[in-house]
């Protein structure tokens, strides 16, 4: 079954709900888990625009690892860097890397048309990845479950 894990958070708070849904992975199957989080950028005209600092990245790191720790599952953390485009296919390698059995995101809700304009990191994983992929719900009373 798993053995490899890759729970892929951002800023959102939904981001504790995926980490607990792959904790619970992983405490059924016994393994390891990798966070990954990508400090994402954009472009303005010919300038690259950060979205957040490596400390606040870092610290969203730090704290689901500290919550998978907490729970005794083996677990560490890493960083990647690049543009809002490129999120899916740096989850995708990072998973390949690793290399894991299981990529646990949540999905970011919107419309369908919104959704074309801007498609959701989860899609676009699910269709380039050849891991599995678990979408963890959002809202509060997943983060509590």
């Amino acid at each position: 079954m798993f053995k490899r894990i890759l729970v892929a958070v951002d800023s959102s708070p939904s981001r504790l709900a995926s980490v607990r849904m792959a904790g619970d992975m992983a405490r059924l199957t016994g393994a390891r888990v990798r966070v990954l989080h990508v400090v994402a950028a954009t472009t303005t005209f010919d300038t690259v625009v950060r979205l957040e600092d490596d400390a606040e990245a870092r610290a969203i790191v730090d704290e689901a690892v500290a919550v998978l720790r907490g729970e005794g599952i083996e677990a560490d953390g890493t960083l990647a860097n690049g543009l809002l485009n490129e999120v899916p296919a740096l989850i995708t390698e990072a998973a390949d890397q690793f290399p894991a059995d299981l990529i646990v995101l949540s999905p970011h809700h919107r419309g369908a048309v919104a959704a074309l304009f801007n498609p959701r990191v989860s899609d676009a994983v699910t269709h380039a990845s050849h891991t599995a992929v678990l979408l963890a719900p959002e809202g509060p009373e997943a983060a509590s479950n």
